[in-house]
């Protein structure tokens, strides 16, 4: 199988019906698909992006189906990512228990090595390349990090050494928080109707004293973190997410019922750290240093981690905007662990300025694919539009995502 030591140039995608037993075997649709990916062109299809799920998606066991599926494959990726993680990271994820899985510095690393786990089993299987048939990459936090691989920008051995690094260093700017103010803290979903949308935001700004992304760190040296409330995400049109301290979320949603005139739901988030919010902001100086240092990887030790340019373009969660530079990666990435994820920014930039029509969100659960719909629409095949949402979270899901994939790929947007 080819090597996982070295950054992520094809990524691969299939439509061999599946079942959890499923042994891969030839078939007339699998050779369609790669006969289509040789003829394909950037210019004579619809626009594609490839996305990934952030934190909270995880879930005990959820490498069976393709340990299953594809034991031969799936086997010695999974001994790698034991092997950069330094521990069986592998019985996490299958044995759990939930509480284990559910901590930060095994969830994050775990959604991660899953997300790659089944770009690489699709790439060995199947043969798609995503530099000849995906036009950007992006990821939901968490999930930036498996973009960057798919993205050719660095190796997945750094990335997931890096991403296991941040997660600790994040459980770590927690505990010192509640060791040294007390309280807990985490995250909550509001989603709300979207004409309320933009008055939240505001009425959000106002509570808390400031309105810009960056000003987060700012406002880490002149209040403590129990004070802070901040939003994390803006995921979608009537969704945003707070991180902080529990007891001053539940505040600042009073507040938000009493003076906006109108009740938003709110929803605990399966997250034991308020994560982009100024309580990170120790983590933010440990990724500048990993991220400025030399590969891990065999072969490239004299080599940078960062790699510009990589072969698609992806899309930064703290500009909404591709990156533009090496310099740029090394920032933004480390910033991310601080800043607000604009999720909906960067869907409407793809969707609304670079036409993208086709997006297919790899990795476990289906928020992501979800969250993008909500934007776009779940198209499925539509001469306007031109294209679909799709998630691969299942080997049973790859024949959808292919059919989809070949249905959609000579429509062309009539806006």
């Amino acid at each position: 199988m080819p090597s996982l030591r070295g950054p992520s140039r094809v990524l691969a995608i299939s439509g061999q019906h599946c079942s959890t037993r499923l042994t891969p075997r030839p078939s007339p649709v699998r050779q369609q698909f790669r006969n289509a990916s040789i003829q394909s062109t950037a210019a004579a299809r619809p626009k594609t992006a490839i996305f990934f799920p952030g934190q909270g998606v995880q879930k005990v066991g959820m490498l069976t189906p393709w340990l299953e599926a594809f034991p031969s494959t799936a086997t010695p990726i999974l001994q790698e990512i034991d092997e950069i993680v330094g521990f069986k990271l592998s019985d996490v994820i299958q044995q759990g228990p939930n509480k284990v899985l559910n901590l930060t510095p095994n969830a994050q690393p775990a959604i991660m090595a899953t997300s790659i786990m089944i770009i690489r089993i699709l790439e060995v299987e199947f043969g798609f390349r995503a530099s000849e048939r995906a036009d950007f990459t992006l990821g939901h936090s968490l999930g930036e990090f498996a973009a960057l691989v798919a993205g050719g920008y660095v190796s997945f051995e750094d990335s997931l050494f890096i991403c296991q690094k941040r997660a600790e260093a994040m459980a770590a700017a927690t505990r010192h928080a509640e060791a040294e103010y007390g309280g807990e803290y985490g995250m909550v979903a509001i989603v709300t109707e979207p004409e309320y949308l933009r008055g939240l935001i505001a009425a959000i700004h106002e509570f808390v004293g400031h309105s810009s992304a960056g000003s987060k760190s700012e406002s880490a040296e002149d209040r403590s973190p129990i004070e802070q409330v901040l939003i994390a995400n803006v995921n979608s049109k009537n969704q945003i997410v707070l991180s902080g301290n529990i007891e001053r979320i539940k505040t600042l949603v009073a507040h938000v019922r009493q003076f906006l005139g109108h009740d938003p739901r709110a929803v605990r988030l399966k997250s034991d750290s308020p994560f982009h919010s100024p309580i990170m902001k120790p983590a933010v100086a440990v990724m500048r240093r990993l991220l400025v240092g030399k590969s891990r990887m065999k072969g490239r030790e004299d080599e940078d981690i960062v790699a510009f340019p990589g072969s698609i373009p992806c899309i930064s969660n703290v500009t909404a905007r591709p990156f533009e530079s090496k310099a740029e990666v090394e920032d933004l990435l480390a910033r991310q662990c601080l800043e607000t994820v604009r999720w909906w920014d960067s869907i409407k930039y793809l969707d609304q300025e670079q036409k993208v029509r086709r997006w297919i969100g790899i990795g476990p659960g289906k928020v992501g694919r979800n969250l993008v719909g909500k934007e776009v629409g779940m198209r499925g095949k539509d001469t306007v539009k031109g294209g679909g949402v799709w998630a691969i979270t299942d080997p049973s899901e790859i024949e959808e995502v292919l059919r989809g994939l070949e249905e959609t790929e000579s429509l062309v947007d009539e806006e």
